[in-house]
């Protein structure tokens, strides 16, 4: 292993040089990513860019069926739901071992989650764990025997499969957690076709196969030997890389290069729709957006038609609400997208007595599915400018502006831009728009938008049990959302990639995570 380590870092020696054309090793699979990863903790982060690593490297109890977000078995080969939805009893599989040699169990179960959710715990200090939300429904967790494990929630829990399956339910070792602290996130060991070997800041993150990775309810080893991450954040750059042969893989291709791309024999390009929402935060605490008719008259403002078709040259649908339509079942369907009214925005601002106040307006230089950030930013700022709501834009890093943000905009900014890859209608409202969810309370809601019967529908969907009572109440809640606008809201996108025409089983899934598990590049 160390032989083929040197050999791959040779290679991307010579292709970190400019103008150089080279061709990555075979059975090495080079990833151009759009930042640097935070942690490679999946309790810690939130990020689709660190998801992407994340999820070569750890397994959860289920995960979503490729192609799909239904979900299936994987570290546990079945489970029972009680008849009152309270208890999830899983049977794991037998012989499961994570990175390090230490044994998958219930034990290690009971230990993930209560490292997560319990602050008295020895490890709970390796966090901050930000969507321990997910599973706050959890009452206790019994260790049956050896092999089975049991869930005893306060309440049903609707979304509990589905979260289980989303990077914050995957399996850490425990072992690895009591010997790293608060630098396991530098020291990922999971139970993933892949194992962590290097990460050099700002220059990649190297996996290396697992060759235990063999079972009946998994693929073989993976044939990949090893996959790189390089953090490329200017997307210029990603697509000189990509051109030149120094990537085999090229994730968010802006949308004015895809065409490019697919004029080339040498690439492939992958589309892929899924649960996005792309959007602006507004600060409903303080400042002009604390008035709901200044809130809708930015929503009139923005030429959203222009944004979609010009900047993102049709690579997204315009958004009408909180809630992504790839939730079809739980979509309200009758929503209507804000229409381009800069003469309705202005009689708004008039009615409530808008003096121009200066605006600051978040833009951050690239990150998550953030649609091609900052040229979207300027953009906006024309539209608002052009009703009278100068903006002034506050430019940041990925992870810098995350920290900014998600602290919450109250005496900081008057909008943010904003983008969520969600696994559950109830995700993105229940983490973003409750009343309970102030980043002070350790949730999402940056803009401090509250509204009682917001909180109300959101907490009766995610106690039932029945998914046509869930879809009416998220139907309800989107009605009442897009009327308070406490978001502009802007575009669903279809996710992209392009990878080299040698990169063999390569697919884009709709949960947007990056499966390399059976990706081959001979």
């Amino acid at each position: 292993m160390r032989k083929l380590l040197a050999a791959i870092f040779a290679v991307l020696g010579m292709l970190s040089n400019a103008g150089v054309t080279a061709t990555t090793p075979p059975n090495v699979l080079v990833v151009g990513q759009i930042a640097e990863p935070k942690s490679l903790d999946p309790h810690a982060v939130t990020a689709l860019n660190d998801f992407r690593i994340i999820m070569n490297l750890y397994e959860g109890l289920v995960r979503y069926t490729p192609g799909t977000l239904e979900i299936e078995p994987l570290l546990a080969e079945s489970w029972v739901i009680s008849d009152d939805g309270l208890r999830y009893r899983f049977r794991l599989r037998p012989g499961v071992r994570f990175h390090d040699g230490t044994p998958f169990d219930a034990a290690a179960v009971k230990f993930n989650f209560q490292r997560m959710l319990e602050e008295a715990h020895p490890y709970h200090d390796t966090g901050p764990f930000p969507l321990a939300f997910f599973f706050s429904s959890i009452d206790r967790i019994d260790v049956v025997d050896s092999l089975t494990v049991e869930f005893v929630l306060t309440e049903p829990y609707a979304p509990f499969l589905s979260n289980l399956a989303y990077p914050t339910g995957l399996m850490v070792s425990p072992a690895a957690v009591k010997r790293y602290g608060k630098a396991f996130g530098r020291h990922p060991a999971g139970t993933g076709a892949f194992r962590f070997a290097e990460w050099q800041p700002n220059a990649k993150v190297v996996l290396v196969r697992n060759p235990d990775y063999r079972a009946e309810y998994r693929t073989d080893a993976a044939p990949l030997e090893a996959v790189i991450y390089r953090p490329i954040a200017d997307a210029n750059t990603r697509m000189a890389e990509m051109l030149s042969g120094g990537l085999d893989v090229m994730v968010e291709v802006p949308p004015d290069s895809l065409q490019r791309f697919r004029r080339d024999a040498r690439f492939t390009v992958h589309e892929q729709a899924g649960p996005h929402l792309w959007f602006l935060i507004l600060n409903t605490r303080q400042g002009p957006f604390a008035d709901k008719r200044i809130r809708q008259a930015a929503n009139y403002a923005v030429n959203k038609r222009a944004l979609v078709e010009n900047i993102l040259q049709g690579s997204a649908e315009i958004a009408a609400g909180p809630v992504p339509p790839a939730f079809a079942w739980a979509y309200e369907n009758s929503l209507v997208p804000y229409p381009y009214d800069p003469q309705k925005a202005q009689a708004l601002l008039d009615e409530a007595g808008y003096q121009g106040q200066e605006l600051t307006f978040y833009v951050t230089q690239g990150g998550s599915g953030m649609l091609d950030p900052v040229t979207m930013g300027t953009a906006i700022q024309a539209d608002l400018r052009a009703v009278g709501m100068p903006v002034r834009i506050e430019s940041y890093e990925w992870n810098s502006y995350l920290g900014r943000v998600n602290a919450g905009l109250e005496g900081k900014a008057d909008l943010a831009e904003m983008a969520w890859m969600t696994n559950d209608p109830d995700t993105l409202p229940y983490l973003t728009l409750r009343g309970a969810a102030f980043p002070e309370q350790g949730g999402f809601n940056s803009g401090y938008y509250a509204n009682p019967e917001v909180d109300r529908l959101l907490a009766r969907a995610r106690r039932s049990t029945d998914r046509a009572e869930r879809a009416r109440l998220y139907k309800q809640m989107q009605v009442i959302v897009q009327e308070d606008a406490p978001w502009l809201f802007v575009a669903h996108w279809k996710q992209n990639a392009v990878t080299s025409v040698r990169v063999k089983n390569f697919q884009l899934q709709p949960s947007f995570f990056l499966l390399l598990q059976r990706a081959a590049k001979p």
